[in-house]
């Protein structure tokens, strides 16, 4: 039997053509911000490792003195101390780093090896060290808490010269990696940190609690440790919306 093969004809419309150029537009448009995204996160990449190289050349910096000035400087909101990690910051921006190249737009002069200055004037130095080795942290506590210092490394926020009676209060940003308090969450009761201050004494805490508060909760900062010495990490939570509270105890 013969088969007669019958082909039809597609007509193209007007409005087929229309939907056809829109999906190439889309499809170019999804390509061009995925591309962004992208981009912005290899240089985010790329700004945190250069920030944790200026962490670890301040820490090779570090001298130990008989004593050492302290010039901390505590912004206040409302009359009230606010714990704020993300990026979004009220404190007045005082950050340094030594300048790699001409291409650098943030100009530094080093005081000494433990302090640095601003371009507009502005000084920070290092106060003490922090190592905690079951996670691998190990950085320069800065002197002061500002948005810029705390992408370089974690910063004193409250409390007393380190390894004095009181409550030594750190913060440090969670960036969901390796990188400075990001594994502060996962210490358990027990875990050890070490804090060395300019004099070159190590005392050793122990963890003995951990939680969770809003941002506004700032009741970890209390002085009240019955003459004991007493360190407290602050983080925020892998979402950002809250704040993860580690206390240790000098062992």
């Amino acid at each position: 039997m013969n088969q007669i093969l019958v082909s039809e004809k597609l007509y193209i419309t007007p409005e087929l053509k229309k939907k056809k150029k829109m999906y190439k537009i889309d499809f170019f448009i999804s390509v061009f911000l995925v591309g962004i995204l992208f981009s912005y996160y290899i240089y985010a990449e790329y700004d945190k490792n250069k920030n944790e190289a200026i962490s670890q050349e301040i820490l090779s910096n570090v001298e130990f003195e008989d004593s050492v000035s302290d010039d901390t400087t505590i912004k206040f909101s409302d009359n009230a101390i606010v714990v704020i990690l993300n990026q979004e910051n009220p404190y007045e921006i005082i950050y340094s780093q030594e300048a790699e190249d001409d291409e650098s737009d943030i100009e530094n002069e080093v005081i000494d090896r433990n302090t640095s200055v601003t371009k507009s004037g502005q000084k920070y130095h290092t106060t003490a060290i922090i190592n905690i080795p079951s996670i691998g942290v190990y950085y320069p506590i800065l002197n002061t808490t500002t948005d810029e210092l705390l992408k370089i490394s974690p910063c004193y926020f409250w409390g007393p010269k380190p390894n004095e009676v009181g409550n030594y209060c750190i913060v440090g940003h969670n960036y969901r990696n390796t990188k400075f308090f990001s594994k502060v969450p996962t210490l358990e009761n027990g875990s050890i940190i070490e804090l060395t201050d300019l004099k070159g004494r190590m005392i050793q805490y122990s963890v003995y609690d951990k939680y969770v508060v809003d941002p506004a909760d700032v009741s970890c900062t209390s002085q009240r440790t019955n003459g004991k010495k007493e360190i407290t990490l602050i983080t925020c939570t892998n979402d950002s919306s809250q704040r993860v509270v580690v206390k240790a105890r000098e062992v």
